[in-house]
């Protein structure tokens, strides 16, 4: 039996501990973005080095990009892409069948 290469993509993204998760909580701040700190703070079951390293695997599957700003102090924030964002719209459906069967 051979598996979808596409579905297989899906779960190699979704599959791991804390990414859907975070690209939820990005999905819902405004612009699609929040600081590390922010994240951290309502995702408080994170660790700091598991968000950093989930934040930068997410940054390697182009789901999210970090922009950092001229300011000082200097302010990092973590953003959906547009890839990010599309995949968010396509969790709403899996978001319903889990209020229904949950």
């Amino acid at each position: 039996m051979k598996v979808c290469p596409y579905l297989y993509y899906s779960f190699e993204v979704l599959g791991k501990k804390w990414n859907g998760l975070i690209i939820h909580y990005l999905s819902l701040q405004p612009q699609y973005g929040a600081r590390f700190t922010d994240i951290k703070q309502d995702l408080a079951e994170i660790t700091p080095r598991a968000l950093s390293l989930k934040l930068s695997e997410l940054m390697e599957f182009e789901l999210v990009q970090k922009h950092v700003s001229n300011n000082t102090p200097v302010e990092i924030c973590y953003q959906l892409t547009e890839k990010g964002i599309e995949l968010t719209e396509a969790l709403g459906p899996l978001q319903e069948w889990a209020r229904k069967w949950a």
